[in-house]
């Protein structure tokens, strides 16, 4: 029977809600469609509209302040790892060692705190500030239902009044439910009349204790890392004076050490060697476009000896005919390709330019093909006349003071490592 008797008033709850329900969208209805007056409080709604952008403010600077923490923490994470870098590379030798690991602990030790502090000042006061709205915001939307319980309860007395029969038993109940709505509405009305106002004028003074905590947090932050990054200044600027000799140098990369110039000697030498019958110069046994030299006849005799006057013995038939030949090599493409490849005209550049580089650092030939640099020098670069006989990350060129001094590319040209130059044209 208990039970019966529970679920009884539950369900009778349950009814009242419904038709409470349905007598505030009945209500509503009239007053949108203008048959219904309906109670305004300019003055509230001034204070709600208040209240709405406190909280979406106040909910911005909460997110804002949360992506303002993840990124000090990933900065502490990202500076962690960077002094355990330096205490990776720091040697056991190097004086300043127990100075670079302390500093690296202290850096540590740091952050966390500098972490922790602006949660507790900050981000926990904000949870706080922010935990006051949701019940406020509850407050509001009932005392809206309210208002509308109490305009259905007055329209339906005074509708009973109006009536051209009259129940006075019914008017009576009337007017007590509406005395009943018109208590709770003014209830609720009156608690957010004085917390709304006093809630919006309290940002003030919320956004000034907020940020004054985040720059005062910010501030003794920097001073103590400044002080830690001028102690570990001053351990490398000690290690750098017990080490100033040791100066970093930069290596070229490793050569297959061909020696190109002492087989473009010996093949230079087997090529103008005399030969049985006057015949031509074979070509060179690479038989790749660049290594094929383009053989030019000049109809006129070359100039000998023999054709002095008064010598004695004279110019035989086939020494008269035979033609000059003028060997004119081709530019090789660099890296087995012409691209980017810009063969020069002009007369006072060597034939086949394609760009100039100027040395950054100085260079030490380490063989007799090599080019001997100075930071500063201007290198006129030229292809190989066999791609395949360049390394990688090498060049060939002539220094442009021994071009415009020599004008040869035998005596001047030689190969050099490209990280040690930078090209300007």
């Amino acid at each position: 029977m208990a039970e019966l008797g529970s679920k009884g008033v539950t369900a009778g709850k349950i009814a009242s809600n419904v038709q409470k329900k349905l007598t505030r969208a009945q209500e509503k209805v009239l007053q949108k469609l203008g048959k219904a007056d309906e109670t305004k409080d300019e003055q509230f709604e001034q204070c709600v509209q208040n209240f709405n952008k406190q909280l979406t403010e106040g909910t911005r600077l909460q997110k804002d302040l949360r992506t303002y923490l993840a990124s000090v923490k990933a900065m502490h994470e990202a500076s962690k790892k960077l002094t355990e870098c330096l205490q990776e590379v720091y040697e056991p030798d190097w004086p300043g060692r127990e100075e670079t690991n302390k500093i690296a602990e202290n850096n540590d030790l740091l952050w966390m705190d500098y972490h922790q502090k602006l949660v507790d000042q900050a981000l926990l006061t904000m949870d706080t500030y922010l935990g006051q709205f949701p019940d406020i915001k509850s407050r509001i939307a009932k005392r809206g239902r309210k208002l509308v319980d109490y305009d259905s309860a007055r329209h339906h007395y005074e509708s009973l009044q109006t009536a051209k029969k009259k129940d006075e038993a019914k008017i009576a109940k009337a007017e007590e439910e509406l005395i009943k709505a018109q208590k709770v509405f003014e209830e609720m009305n009156v608690d957010l009349q004085e917390e709304l106002p006093s809630l919006w004028n309290s940002r003030v003074g919320f956004y000034v204790n907020t940020f004054q905590s985040i720059a005062g947090l910010e501030e003794n932050f920097h001073k103590e890392m400044s002080k830690l990054n001028q102690n570990l200044n001053d351990v490398l600027v000690s290690l750098e004076k017990q080490h100033g000799s040791n100066t970093f140098t930069i290596k070229a990369q490793p050569r297959k050490k061909t020696k190109l110039f002492s087989r473009l000697r010996r093949k230079k030498s087997s090529d103008n060697a005399p030969t049985k019958g006057n015949k031509s110069p074979s070509p060179p046994p690479d038989g790749s476009p660049a290594g094929t030299p383009e053989i030019k006849v000049n109809h006129e005799p070359e100039p000998s000896s023999l054709d002095t006057p008064g010598a004695a013995i004279p110019k035989s038939p086939s020494q008269s005919s035979l033609p000059a030949v003028v060997v004119e090599t081709f530019p090789a493409a660099v890296n087995g390709t012409v691209e980017g490849a810009a063969p020069s005209k002009r007369s006072d550049l060597p034939p086949g330019f394609m760009f100039k580089v100027q040395a950054q650092h100085d260079y030490t030939a380490t063989d007799s093909d090599e080019l001997q640099l100075k930071a500063g020098d201007v290198v006129l670069v030229i292809p190989f006349e066999n791609p395949e006989e360049q390394d990688e990350g090498w060049l060939m060129g002539v220094k442009e003071s021994d071009w415009d001094q020599h004008k040869e590319l035998e005596k001047c040209r030689g190969v050099f490592p490209e990280n040690f130059t930078e090209k300007v044209q």
